[in-house]
C-alpha cells in the first residue's frame, strides 16, 4: 500500500493531464484497444476534447489505488 509521502511521486515525469498513449505507458504497456474501454466505461475519469481523451494524472492514480484496494479485499476473502 501506498503511504502519503509516495502517491504525489507516482508518474512523476508525466504532465498533469495526459492522452491515451501516456495512459498506455502509466498503466504497465496495455493495448490502446484496453485504455479507449476503459475510458469509455468510466473506470478511468477523462475529457473528452473533440476526438481526444484527456486524462488527469490525478485519475490515473485513483484508478490504481482503487485496483490495489479490490484486489486485497479479493484476497482477504480467500
Amino acid at each position: 500500500m501506498h503511504d502519503n509521502l509516495t502517491i504525489p511521486a507516482m508518474f512523476v515525469h508525466y504532465q498533469d493531464v495526459v492522452g491515451v498513449d501516456d495512459l498506455c505507458l502509466m498503466l504497465n504497456g496495455i493495448s490502446r484497444k484496453l485504455a479507449y474501454k476503459l475510458l469509455k466505461h468510466g473506470e478511468i475519469q477523462s475529457i473528452k476534447i473533440g476526438r481526444e481523451y484527456r486524462i488527469p494524472k490525478a485519475k490515473v492514480i485513483e484508478y490504481l489505488l482503487r485496483q490495489n484496494h479490490n484486489s486485497v479485499e479479493n484476497a482477504a476473502e480467500l
